[in-house]
């Protein structure tokens, strides 16, 4: 239908830039400010600009987050005096295996280095965004937020020219509306990528380049979270807590986080991995149970709710990387797959790889002969502590993988023992999707009822996301054979969507005739990209709504 309709409204408008980025994210931003760094250090002039989907820069960023500074110390050494959102060190760190009624605490002897956050800072990852976004405006970057790019555009070489905007003002039936717009296209010398975990068109590029084929399948997690205001008297700044265990069973990875921020706000969330087995299992619900536990629910106990958001993150780590390079252009941060897993951290790593991207780039733009690949980014990366530090953690979550307590005590070897320098790698097999097994192995899981003041529904949930989309437009979370939801999803899983969405988008309902239907909500969409991810038949494909759309996380 897009290009039905630039057939008939086109041809679009283009703009002409050096390099676009695609995603206003930590990775997306390093990398313009890095261009624009290097380009006025050798006095020379480079064009950037970043395209982001959300409203703002920052409202579909959602992390813990505990950062490491490293990557910030690279880009601005001075970054206390400009005044980056860092204002808590961290001060404790915890780490307790749960029962269901009982916790343990693991001595700080025996944390491996992964589980150490000396010298880090916990933030909000969307208030650093929109403060990265700053002084990228102040370097002269360009920045377009409420304009997702749609498609990729290319050469006749097959080479990644740029890409297009969305379309503004289409009609639920695919159809121009009276306020029609028709998208833009931004050409580019080069194009980086970097839409985070599961980037729509990071997945094409993937496909059309076969950039996955010396990589082991991309593995994820859901990571559900919520920002509170506590007691004063129960607020520690600084204090960070992760959990293991309970209330997922021994064979189901995920972990928790309690991370205490300024101003009596503390962020908690659940990560679940989606390799999981179990389709009636409910991360969304999973993660409402965790604030039941005794040693967690004291926390919140007079306490206020304040937002809520959900995202995957990649965590296969490196031996899942992809080829990260093309005609044209390469991927960066979570589009790619940085994050570390086993430091439930991907903020400077994803700053990082867009800072090598970047000091590529400008290798490539003053050469003599144009590069058509930017294969020197690949390299850089194997040079960098990036690499370094993703090798040591490449074991973990394969570990992990084999069930909590085996897992548990392979990483323990492995980080533990032999620092991470294993003369072996173990291997991803599967991807999340092919985990999935038929509800006839299962029983069905009973989740207890919300009860508004500890526990929540999903709908009051998406509410305090600030979630919107324009009414009328086409639905985004699209069906390549709309009769499999129901002959074999539901059929044989018992309609995983329903409860692997963390925002009601997926509800299996009795038409008039009595037969079973499948209903997208996409107006609660949160853009976490599990249904993309862990639909069984791989037959939900999330492409952008229109701009501006999805969450509106503050703080987050």
């Amino acid at each position: 239908m897009t290009n039905n309709l630039v057939e008939k409204f086109g041809p679009r408008d283009t703009m002409e830039y050096d390099v676009v980025i695609v995603g206003g994210g930590p990775a997306g931003l390093s990398a313009a400010i890095k261009l624009k760094q290097l380009a006025q250090a050798q006095q020379k002039e480079v064009s950037v600009c970043i395209l982001e989907k959300g409203a703002e820069l920052g409202a579909h960023i959602l992390s813990g987050a505990v950062m490491d500074p490293i990557a910030l110390n690279e880009l601005f050494p001075n970054w206390k005096e400009l005044g980056a959102p860092l204002n808590t060190p961290v001060t404790e760190d915890r780490f307790l295996m749960l029962t269901e009624t009982g916790a343990m605490q693991t001595p700080g002897w025996m944390l491996a280095d992964c589980f150490q956050n000396h010298g880090n800072y916990v933030i909000s990852l969307a208030n650093l965004v929109r403060w990265l976004g700053q002084q990228a405006e102040a370097l002269g970057v360009e920045i377009f937020p409420g304009f997702p790019a749609a498609e990729i555009l290319y050469n006749d070489d097959g080479s990644v020219k740029g890409v297009a905007t969305g379309n503004m003002g289409v009609e639920h039936d695919g159809n121009p509306g009276p306020a029609f717009q028709l998208g833009m296209e931004l050409h580019a010398r080069y194009t980086l990528f970097a839409e985070g975990a599961r980037g729509h068109l990071g997945k094409q590029l993937m496909q059309k380049f076969n950039l996955n084929a010396d990589s082991d399948p991309q593995t994820y997690g859901i990571g559900i979270k919520e920002l509170w205001e506590i007691d004063p008297a129960k607020h520690q700044p600084g204090l960070v807590v992760h959990t293991a265990g309970w209330p997922l069973k021994s064979d189901t990875y995920g972990g928790s986080f309690l991370y205490h921020l300024e101003n009596n706000q503390v962020a908690v969330g659940l990560v679940v991995g989606l390799s999981y087995a179990n389709p009636y299992l409910s991360p969304y619900e999973e993660f409402q149970r965790y604030k039941t536990h005794p040693q967690i629910r004291h926390f919140f106990e007079g306490g206020k709710r304040i937002s809520y958001g959900a995202r995957a993150i990649t965590a296969g780590g490196l031996q899942s990387l992809p080829k990260l390079t093309f005609p044209g252009g390469a991927l960066i941060g979570c589009d790619a797959g940085f994050l570390n897993m086993s430091r439930i951290k991907g903020s400077h790593t994803a700053m990082k790889s867009g800072m090598l991207a970047a000091e590529t780039i400008i290798t490539a733009l003053s050469a003599e002969q144009p590069v058509a690949e930017l294969s020197g980014y690949t390299s850089a990366v194997k040079q960098s502590w990036l690499y370094t530090e993703l090798h040591k953690a490449r074991n973990v979550k394969p570990s992990l993988a084999k069930g909590l307590y085996l897992g548990s005590l392979l990483v323990g070897i492995d980080q533990l023992i032999l620092r991470g320098k294993a003369p072996w790698t173990m291997r991803h097999q599967h991807a999340d999707h092919e985990c999935l097994r038929p509800a006839s192995e299962f029983e069905p899981i009973v989740y207890p009822k919300p009860d508004g003041k500890l526990t929540f529904d999903r709908m009051s949930s998406v509410f305090i996301s600030n979630t919107n989309h324009a009414e009328n437009q086409p639905v985004h979370l699209t069906l390549k054979n709309p009769l499999v939801p129901v002959q074999i999803n539901l059929a044989t899983y018992a309609g995983p969507e329903a409860r692997y969405c963390p925002a009601g988008v997926y509800e299996f309902i009795k038409t008039d005739a009595g037969e079973d239907k499948l209903q997208i909500n996409s107006q609660n969409c949160v853009h976490c990209k599990t249904c993309d991810i862990k639909d069984p038949t791989q037959n939900i494909v999330w492409v952008t709504p229109e701009g501006g759309g999805g969450p509106n996380y503050p703080n987050m």
